[in-house]
């Protein structure tokens, strides 16, 4: 075996087995391994929370809203919007569109009010640029589409059925700020909705506060007869979306502007992104800690086994061999440490994202529980991170064992 191992590869894992006078040695190398396997697992955990925070939010986003919005400069409301939709979906990377009409309104239900983000649809267009209406837990989406001789069909949030105590079925009566205008007041306008559906986004801020009705219902009940408020579109790649969505709103015309999904949750992403680098920089410090316990223990080893040093080089050794024994001892603790702590960092991430250990308030984080998703390019650059810091603890002690004075130090053995 010794035959065919290189020989610094040997000597080095021969000292990784101390002996009892070198019992500190041994506690510091132990003290390493576990300095860098705490540091690499702690990375890889808050990097697939971080991961999974922004996918989660990110896909919950995306299946509820559209990716490009167009809408008027002026808030006024868009005309001939049918027209206008056919032919900008012509143009490259459009997938779908789909007009809306969105408005604030009041919603009550046996005795039990709440304010509400009503969106008149047109059901088989808003199902291509977004999923929210496909995840119904409760009714069917072909009812929205259905007039009724009392009520026009709406679809509601899980949240919200349960805070109006509402069941498909149920009829709300739903009151419009866009009232009637007398010679003494402003009446509000209302209309009664039936239940024909609930729907569970996962996102508790869609689940409250927002309901579905189809298009004619909607303009009937803010009085705004052939107007939308919005045409939304889905594109092909999502991450062109400040270039399809400009090119959107120079073929749309003056008095027309576009918001995409990005500038929709700009502050949200960014949060996370800065949440992520502090993460790094942070927790990367643990591993900074290991790494000067792996230069202390190659320093503490080279003042211990000078004497070996010395008749390794009298025996032939080049420096250049006593210099990678040291290095790859460092290296091997590192390496160890960095093996055991992504197999840990890994087996934790997908424990806690296959049982949900960690249960959130859904009001508060908008998810249910805390998401993992730890990305196998993270482990890669982790590893190879602390591999590197592992390698750079050793050059110092590698260097001074290589520099020693082979007479020097038999002399006064």
């Amino acid at each position: 075996m010794v035959g065919r191992m290189r020989f610094e590869l040997f000597v080095a894992l021969k000292y990784l087995r101390a002996k009892r006078r070198q019992a500190v040695i041994s506690i510091i190398t132990v003290i390493s391994v576990i300095g860098v396997v705490a540091g690499v697992a702690a990375l890889v955990i808050a990097l697939a929370i971080n991961n999974g925070f922004r996918e989660e939010l990110e896909q919950k986003l995306l299946g509820a809203t559209a990716n490009i919005n167009l809408i008027r400069s002026k808030n006024d409301g868009i005309r001939n919007y049918e027209a206008l939709a056919a032919r900008l979906a012509r143009q490259p990377h459009v997938v779908a569109d789909a007009p809306a009409l969105y408005e604030e309104c009041l919603v009550s239900s046996h005795q039990r009010a709440q304010g509400i983000v009503l969106k008149g649809v047109d059901p088989a267009r808003e199902v291509k640029v977004g999923d929210l209406l496909h995840r119904l837990k409760e009714g069917s989406l072909a009812d929205l589409s259905k007039t009724y001789p009392d009520a026009d069909p709406i679809i509601i949030g899980k949240e919200l059925a349960k805070s109006l105590g509402a069941f498909v079925g149920d009829t709300l009566l739903v009151t419009s700020p866009q009232g009637y205008l007398t010679p003494f007041e402003v009446v509000p306008k209302y209309r009664h909705f039936r239940v024909v559906g609930v729907f569970d986004s996962g996102f508790y801020d869609f689940d409250a506060t927002w309901a579905f009705t189809n298009l004619d219902a909607a303009q009937r009940l803010f009085d705004l007869q052939g107007v939308v408020s919005v045409i939304e579109f889905k594109i092909d790649d999502i991450y062109q979306a400040p270039e399809v969505a400009a090119a959107l709103k120079q073929a749309a015309g003056k008095g027309f502007d576009t918001t995409t999904w990005m500038e929709q949750n700009k502050s949200l992403f960014s949060a996370l992104s800065l949440e992520r680098l502090v993460t790094i920089l942070t927790i990367g410090l643990i591993v900074l800690v290991a790494a000067l316990n792996i230069f202390i223990t190659l320093a503490m080893m080279v003042m211990e086994k000078n004497r070996d040093i010395a008749v390794l080089m009298s025996m032939g050794a080049k420096e250049r061999q006593v210099w990678a024994v040291f290095t790859l001892h460092g290296v091997l603790i590192g390496a160890l440490g960095t093996l055991i702590g992504l197999v840990l960092g890994y087996g934790v991430s997908w424990v806690g994202n296959a049982y949900r250990l960690i249960p959130l308030q859904a009001d508060v984080y908008s998810l249910s529980s805390v998401p993992f998703h730890a990305r196998p390019w993270d482990g890669v650059w982790i590893a190879a991170a602390a591999l590197a810091i592992s390698f750079i603890a050793t050059l110092y002690p590698a260097v001074s064992a290589a520099r020693l004075n082979p007479v020097e130090i038999l002399r006064y053995e």
